[in-house]
């Protein structure tokens, strides 16, 4: 036997486990950025379907703990089916090209269907996307500060080459009873409007303001109120 081989056996050997995540509590928390197949989508999946399953290492790879790959669906029993691996994992050496998966419907966390099928997939409505980017307290994001004042200028951060736009959206965490140095003091982040939602989306009704609009919250009534800023 080849050396190359025997050390794929060890390897597979010492790291023989992995589970397929579940997707859901993901999605749940960020529903901005996270979007699963629907209920129809994934009830329609049939062998030769390729979908798409978060693969976790036990233990993890040095870098990854899991990865997301492509397997192609070979067989079905009501929610239980089993595909074979398309991918080759970058460092789960549990995993290789053409091994055989079990997992759930619930599991898989996208789908390419099959040109072979005879039967039009279901489609779904498409989701409303929030991926332009605005610049955040880092508060806000990280540490579940509530948006407390929120603006929105001429974009003027974004690159020629960034594949998003700045949205023009500049948004403050609740920051009364700091002093100006603590407030100084908070890092903010560029990053897309979605991440922002996912953790507080009580504005997302003034997404589409236009520039110049300015807004402070009520705490009273947890409204938020235009205003020609502070």
């Amino acid at each position: 036997m080849r050396l190359a081989e025997r050390w794929d056996r060890w390897k597979r050997r010492r790291f023989g486990q992995y589970r397929v995540e579940d997707p859901r509590p993901i999605a749940e928390s960020a529903p901005y950025t996270f979007f699963l197949p629907s209920e129809n989508e994934l009830l329609a999946v049939a062998p030769g379907d390729l979908v798409k399953l978060t693969l976790v290492g036990l233990p993890g790879g040095h870098n990854y703990e899991a990865e997301r790959m492509w397997v192609t669906v070979t067989g079905v029993a009501d929610d239980d089916l089993t595909g074979a691996l398309e991918n080759e994992p970058f460092e789960l050496h549990q995993l290789r090209i053409g091994d055989s998966i079990r997992f759930n419907r619930f599991q898989i966390i996208d789908i390419i269907w099959s040109q072979d099928r005879t039967q039009a997939p279901p489609s779904a409505p498409p989701h409303k996307e929030y991926w332009d980017r605005c610049l955040v307290d880092r508060c806000v994001v990280d540490e579940g500060v509530p948006v407390y004042y929120l603006y929105r200028e001429e974009p003027d951060i974004s690159e020629p080459e960034d594949k998003y736009p700045d949205s023009g959206w500049r948004i403050r965490g609740d920051y009364r009873g700091l002093s100006d140095e603590a407030l100084e003091a908070w890092d903010q982040e560029y990053i897309a409007l979605g991440k922002v939602l996912n953790s507080d989306d009580s504005w997302l009704h003034l997404i589409e303001a236009p520039i110049g609009s300015t807004y402070i919250r009520n705490t009273d009534t947890g409204e938020f109120i235009a205003c020609d800023g502070e």
